[in-house]
């Protein structure tokens, strides 16, 4: 089963999935040697780790292609992407499209903001025309060339207009062929679960460390009716307090003894990112090749 079927299938399966969030190939091979069936990749992640700059749109199309091309190859479970607003006119859209799907992703997600857009919990946002939208929604659903990839509208009006217009534009977007509408940041559970009424199709919960608000108790928000719940900046912000630990105890104590128990053993680490594997690979070319030449220098003599 391809990893955008399997995404397809977990989205329809009993329960809530769970798909934290990485923020680079490393940490998007953590999460899945942890057992997660999927993961997201969002812009929030992105910007921090590539750029060490908060999430205000400052990247670009090609930026992202490439950090989910290295994502992607890293792990073999489906993973989400974030391409904010996709990056320009109907145009533009399309060669997202098909950057991201020649990257390997499962499945996109694709706001209403204003370009450029910023992170959805962060102030000062807005929202394009609806019919702009609509015209960009459709150009992704055309310009894709597996029917599998997961093509999602993100709806930010819910924090500009209100939730009744943010369900509206979903409705709406939902109607152009969307595989799903969100509303970002109709966190609260009663929110939600008005959400699941009168959106068609399914919906993803957001569990962000950027929400200053916090969110639901999973089972909450499972019973409300959720598929899949992200949790984008777990890792991100997981990475942060973790090398500031180590480096501060450096710092300090001009060891790391203090936290060395944070850290990976080195075996572990060499497991994770396959040296062995790697090492037996590389042999197995190398033998090959003496064959070769062992063939030839006998033929000589």
């Amino acid at each position: 089963m391809s990893v955008r079927k399997k995404f397809r299938a977990l989205l329809k399966s009993p329960g809530m999935t769970m798909a934290p969030g990485c923020y680079d190939a490393l940490s998007a091979r953590v999460i899945e040697a942890q057992g997660f069936e999927a993961l997201s990749a969002g812009g929030y992640a992105a910007v921090g780790g590539i750029l060490a700059q908060p999430d205000t749109g400052q990247s670009n199309m090609r930026d992202y292609a490439d950090h989910y091309a290295r994502v992607c190859a890293a792990v073999n479970i489906p993973v989400y992407v974030d391409a904010d607003t996709g990056f320009g006119g109907v145009n533009n859209v399309r060669q997202m499209i098909r950057a991201f799907e020649a990257a390997g992703v499962a499945g996109v997600f694709i706001s209403d903001q204003v370009f450029p857009n910023r992170c959805g919990y962060m102030e000062g946002k807005q929202v394009i025309a609806v019919e702009e939208m609509l015209a960009k929604m459709k150009a992704a659903l055309d310009a894709r060339t597996d029917p599998d990839l997961f093509i999602v509208a993100r709806s930010d009006a819910f924090g500009v207009e209100g939730l009744e217009r943010a369900i509206e534009r979903c409705q709406m977007y939902m109607e152009i062929g969307c595989d799903m509408a969100k509303p970002m940041g109709a966190d609260k559970i009663e929110d939600f679960k008005r959400v699941v009424r009168e959106v068609p199709g399914q919906q993803m919960a957001t569990f962000s460390n950027a929400n200053p608000k916090g969110w639901p108790a999973f089972e909450e928000m499972e019973a409300a009716g959720a598929a899949m719940v992200s949790y984008p900046s777990a890792a991100l912000f997981a990475a942060v307090g973790g090398v500031t630990r180590a480096m501060a105890a450096l710092k300090r104590d001009r060891h790391t003894d203090a936290v060395k128990h944070e850290f990976v053993a080195l075996q572990d680490y060499y497991e994770l990112v396959g040296l062995e594997r790697q090492n037996r690979n590389e042999e197995a070319l190398l033998a090959r090749a003496r064959e070769i030449v062992a063939k030839y220098g006998a033929r000589k003599g």
